[in-house]
C-alpha cells in the first residue's frame, strides 16, 4: 500500500475521530441543551446534510478538475472556519448556522478522499476503498467512545476537541500529501468496450443508489431519533455512546474474518449487497421490541454486520462503473446519495416519532430496508451481459 494512501487513511481516521465527538450528540444537544423539539433537531440536521449534498457533488467535480490535494484543502479550510466559530458561539441559532457550513466543508472532503484513494493506488482496487472505510471507522470507535465521556462534563469541550483534531488532520494533509500527484489510471479501449454505453452505467448507479438512499434514511435514525429515544428509556449517555464504540470496534476487528466469509459464501458483489440489505431489515426489526441497553446493543451488532457488507461495496461498484475522467463525480454522487438520506432521515424520523411514536417509526425503517433489496436486485438488469457479470465478481471484503 503506497505511503500516500497510509497518510490519507490516518488523516481521515483523525478527521472522523473529531467529527464523532459531535455527530452522535447533535440531536441530544439541540433537543436537551437548546430546548428544541425533535422536529427542529431534525431540521438542523437536514440543513447540515443538505449542505453536505452540495459539498459531495462539488467535491467530486473539483477532484476531476483540479485534483485531490487542492480539492481537499478547500473543504478543510471551510470546515475549520466553522469549527472555530462553533467553539465560541454554540447557542441558537449559531449552532445551526455553523453546522450547515461544516456540512458543506466535510461534504467536499469525503468524496475527494474516496476518489483520491482510488487514484493514489489504482492497482489496489477494492483494497484502497476498504482501507479508507476501516480507517474512518477507527475514528468512529475512538471518537464516539470519548465523546460521550467528554459531553458528560461539557459540550463546549466537544467543540474544542473537534477543532483540535481537525487542525491535526489539516497539518497531516498539508505536509503529507502536498507534493503527491495522484494520477488516474488510463482505461483501455477494451475496458471501455466491456463497460458498454455510459448511459447504462449511469442508470445502474442511480438505481443502486435509490436503495442506498432508503437504507441511509433508516441508518441515520440511530444518531438522531433513536439517540433521543434511549434517553427517554433512562439509558445513560455513556452507554448510548458505547453503542457506537461497539460499531467501530466490530468493523476494525471483524472485517478480516468477514473478508474470508465473503470470499467463500458471497463471491458475487450483487449477492453480497443483497445479503447485507437483508441483514439491515433484521437489525431494524429487532428495534421493535428493544427497551434496554442489551437489546439495543444486539441490534447494533446486527446493524454493523450489514454495514460492513454493504457500505464498502457501493463506492467499489461506482468506481468500476465510472467512465474515464468521471471518477470523482461518480464518488461524489454516491456520497451525496448517502448524505441525502442523512438529510431526509432526521426530519422524517422526527416527524413520525413526534406524531406517531417510535414503534411505527421502526416499522417504516423495516419497510425502507426491504425496498433497498428490490432496487439492488434490479440495478444491473440493463447493463451489457458481460459487464453485469464482471461487476458481480468484485468482492469487497
Amino acid at each position: 500500500m503506497p505511503r500516500a494512501l497510509w497518510i490519507l487513511m490516518i488523516g481521515m481516521a483523525i478527521n472522523v475521530t473529531g467529527a464523532s465527538f459531535l455527530w452522535p450528540m447533535n440531536t441530544i444537544y439541540v433537543h436537551e441543551q437548546l430546548g428544541k423539539s425533535l422536529s427542529v433537531a431534525g431540521m438542523v440536521l437536514m440543513l447540515n446534510s443538505g449542505a453536505s449534498v452540495v459539498g459531495n457533488l462539488a467535491g467530486g467535480l473539483l477532484f476531476d478538475k483540479i485534483g485531490g490535494f487542492k480539492s481537499m484543502m478547500i473543504g478543510i479550510v471551510a470546515t475549520m472556519s466553522a469549527l472555530v466559530g462553533l467553539v465560541f458561539f454554540h447557542g441558537w441559532p449559531h449552532y445551526a448556522i455553523f453546522l450547515t457550513i461544516i456540512g458543506m466543508g466535510s461534504g467536499i472532503v469525503f468524496p475527494v478522499a474516496a476518489a483520491y484513494a482510488g487514484a493514489i493506488w489504482p492497482e489496489g482496487g477494492r483494497r484502497a476503498f476498504n482501507g479508507l472505510y476501516v480507517a474512518q471507522n477507527i475514528g468512529v470507535a475512538v471518537g464516539s467512545a470519548l465523546g460521550g465521556v467528554v459531553a458528560s462534563y461539557s459540550f463546549t469541550l466537544i467543540f474544542l476537541a473537534n477543532l483540535l483534531l481537525y487542525a491535526v488532520f489539516c497539518l497531516l494533509i498539508v505536509f503529507g500529501l502536498r507534493h503527491v500527484r495522484a494520477v488516474k489510471a488510463a482505461k483501455s479501449k477494451e475496458a471501455e468496450a466491456v463497460k458498454g454505453e455510459a448511459r447504462a452505467n449511469w442508470y445502474a448507479l442511480v438505481t443502486l443508489c435509490i436503495g442506498y438512499f432508503l437504507c441511509w434514511i433508516s441508518y441515520v435514525q440511530w444518531p438522531t431519533t433513536i439517540a433521543a429515544y434511549t434517553q427517554t428509556l433512562h439509558i445513560p449517555l455513556r452507554q448510548y455512546s458505547l453503542l457506537w464504540t461497539i460499531n467501530g470496534v466490530l468493523i476494525v476487528l471483524v472485517q478480516p474474518l468477514l473478508s474470508v466469509v465473503i470470499r467463500r459464501w458471497m463471491p458475487y458483489i450483487k449477492k453480497q449487497m443483497l445479503v447485507g440489505f437483508a441483514i439491515f431489515v433484521v437489525s431494524f426489526a429487532l428495534l421493535l421490541e428493544a427497551d434496554s441497553f442489551v437489546e439495543f446493543a444486539v441490534a447494533m451488532v446486527v446493524l454493523t454486520m450489514a454495514e460492513m457488507i454493504v457500505w464498502p461495496a457501493i463506492p467499489t461498484v461506482a468506481s468500476e462503473l465510472a467512465p474515464a475522467g468521471k471518477e470523482g463525480f461518480y464518488q461524489g454522487f454516491v456520497n451525496s446519495t448517502a448524505t441525502a438520506g442523512r438529510m431526509v432521515g432526521p426530519v422524517l424520523g422526527g416527524l413520525i416519532a413526534d406524531y406517531a411514536g417510535m414503534k411505527p417509526l421502526f416499522s417504516v425503517l423495516v419497510f425502507f430496508s426491504a425496498l433497498s433489496l428490490v432496487t439492488t436486485f434490479f440495478y444491473d438488469r440493463n447493463l451489457p451481459k458481460k459487464q453485469s457479470k464482471g461487476k458481480q465478481t468484485l468482492t469487497v471484503g
